[in-house]
C-alpha cells in the first residue's frame, strides 16, 4: 500500500493544447515512487505533449502537475531548473550530440549537474553505458550507431544522475 510520501507526480485536472486546440483534458493521477507508468495512446493523441508538460517544457491550458509536491506549472526558472534534476529524458530521437562520442554524451549531465571529478565522470558513464549493452562503443560518434544503438545510450543519459524519475517518450 502506498501513501502521499511516495508520489512522485501529481497531475490534477490537467488540460493541454495548442493554440484554440484541447487536446487532452480532465487528468488526473499519481505517479508513485517505484512504479512504472505508461502513457498509451494513437499516434497524435497527445502522449508526448503530456510529457512535455510534466516536465515542465510547455505549460498546459489548465491545471496542476506537481513533481514531488512541488509546482512545476508555476515554478520560477530556478526551481524548474532544480525540479529538472529529479528526472531523466530519454526522447523520441535520442537527441545526442552527433559531434561527441557516446561517452561524451552521457558524461554531459554529470559534467554539468555535478562536482565530480572528469574521471569519475567517464567512469559512471561507461558503466551506463554498460548497462544498456554498450559496452565497447564509448568512442563512437552516434553517426556511426544504429537508431536501436543511440536509444540506448539516451537512455543511458537518461541515468546518468540517478534520477528517481525517468520520462521515456518512446
Amino acid at each position: 500500500m502506498s501513501d502521499a510520501t511516495d508520489i512522485l507526480i501529481e497531475v490534477r485536472d490537467l488540460a493541454l493544447g495548442y493554440g484554440t486546440r484541447v487536446v487532452l483534458e480532465g487528468l488526473n493521477f499519481d505517479v508513485h515512487r517505484g512504479e512504472v507508468f505508461v502513457i498509451l495512446g494513437g499516434s497524435g493523441s497527445g502522449k508526448s505533449s503530456l510529457i512535455r508538460r510534466m516536465m515542465g517544457l510547455d505549460p498546459p491550458i489548465s491545471g496542476e502537475i506537481l513533481i514531488e509536491g512541488q509546482s512545476i506549472v508555476n515554478a520560477d526558472a530556478n526551481t524548474r531548473l532544480e525540479l529538472s534534476r529529479e528526472f531523466g529524458v530519454l526522447f523520441q530521437a535520442g537527441a545526442l550530440f552527433g559531434s561527441l562520442t557516446l561517452e561524451q554524451n552521457v558524461m554531459l549531465p554529470l559534467q554539468e549537474h555535478t562536482t565530480l571529478s572528469r574521471e569519475l565522470c567517464r567512469l559512471l558513464a561507461r558503466e551506463k553505458l554498460r548497462a544498456v549493452g554498450l559496452d565497447g562503443f564509448e568512442h563512437y560518434l552516434p553517426g556511426s550507431c544504429s537508431g536501436g544503438m543511440k536509444k540506448r545510450a539516451g537512455l543511458a543519459r537518461a541515468m546518468a544522475l540517478d534520477p528517481p524519475l525517468l520520462f521515456l517518450d518512446e
